[in-house]
């Protein structure tokens, strides 16, 4: 499927983003589609009474906020966590090459499938009980525990509340050493 994302982001521009570094806000329009290259950039939704959820987390090689493409606004705010270099297409390119080329689209029809399928999976984990429960929910989709800088970046994905979540790993000798092993 990564030929899918390299036909639509051929001849891309690059641009380097600082940690910290909004690329786009709730509200702003929509004027082109983002691959994250190096580093990361989050997806993050503002609750009205200001929590903030992490919708996805774009590394190496991942669309940002994939669904913006039919979309005159923005939903969230996009924001680099890392240092990070951004591929961005214009819009209308984008939308044009998808228009083209009949085998691109399905194939792009099928990523956003599967992003629609990961992220009910991630609603239905944040309905489990308890932080195990969800942990392990989370583990068994194929996921691995990032470095520990960032599992606060974790914590915001299952729902619960940092503390909550390193009392749960204490608990996990291996998890743990093999996550410090990367």
């Amino acid at each position: 499927m990564s030929d899918v994302v390299e036909a639509l982001f051929s001849g891309a521009d690059s641009i380097a983003c600082a940690k910290g570094e909004t690329l786009f806000r709730t509200g702003d329009p929509v004027l082109s589609m983002n691959r994250v290259i190096e580093g990361q950039v989050n997806l993050i939704r503002h609750s009205p009474d200001g929590a903030r959820m992490i919708l996805q987390r774009a590394i190496d090689g991942q669309v940002l906020a994939e669904a913006s493409a039919y979309s005159r606004a923005y939903h969230c705010d996009g924001g680099a966590t890392a240092a990070s270099r951004v591929e961005t297409v214009p819009l209308p390119t984008f939308l044009a090459r998808l228009d083209e080329d009949p085998k691109l689209a399905r194939a792009w029809t099928a990523r956003l499938a599967h992003a629609l399928q990961g992220a009910r999976t991630n609603a239905e984990i944040r309905t489990l009980r308890t932080v195990a429960q969800r942990l392990n929910a989370w583990l068994d989709g194929g996921n691995r525990l990032p470095p520990k800088g960032h599992w606060q970046d974790l914590a915001q994905i299952l729902g619960v509340t940092r503390e909550a979540l390193y009392r749960e790993l204490a608990t996990r000798d291996e998890l743990i050493a093999d996550a410090d092993t990367r």
